[in-house]
C-alpha cells in the first residue's frame, strides 16, 4: 500500500552538507512518523532523525546539532539535511515510515536505501 522513494545520496566532501528526501505514496491513515536511519559497513542500523506529523523531532546522538529534519504533511515528504559531514557519516541511509492507526495497529515501511559517501 505504501511506497517510499528516496533521493539525494551521493559523494560529498568532508565539511560539506547533504540533503536527502523521501516521498511516501499510498494509504496512510493515522499517526505517521517519518525519518531516516543509516547503516555503515560492519555496524548496526541507527536512527539519524525522525519527525512526527505534529512536528515533534528526535535526532540520534551521533548527529545532534548537525541535522535538520522537516516534512510536508500534504505531500508526505520528509527532508533531512546534514551539515559538517565527516567520513564517519558514510553509510547507506534508509527512509523509515511508521503508521499507527486509530486502533493502535502499527505498520512500518522502509526505503531501498541510498548511499552517502563522505570523502575527499
Amino acid at each position: 500500500q505504501v511506497q517510499l522513494v528516496e533521493a539525494g545520496g551521493g559523494l560529498v566532501q568532508p565539511g560539506g552538507s547533504l540533503r536527502l528526501s523521501c516521498s511516501a505514496s499510498g494509504s496512510m491513515f493515522g499517526t505517521v512518523v517519518m525519518g531516516w536511519y543509516r547503516q555503515a559497513p560492519g555496524k548496526e542500523r541507527e536512527l539519524v532523525a525522525e519527525i512526527a506529523d505534529s512536528g515533534y523531532t528526535v535526532a540520534g546522538d551521533s548527529v545532534k546539532g548537525r541535522v535538520t529534519i522537516s516534512r510536508d504533511n500534504a505531500k508526505h515528504t520528509v527532508t533531512l539535511q546534514i551539515n559538517s559531514l565527516n567520513p564517519e557519516d558514510t553509510a547507506v541511509y534508509y527512509c523509515n515510515v511508521r503508521v499507527t492507526d486509530w486502533v493502535m495497529r502499527q505498520k512500518v515501511y522502509w526505503g531501498q536505501g541510498t548511499q552517502v559517501t563522505v570523502s575527499s
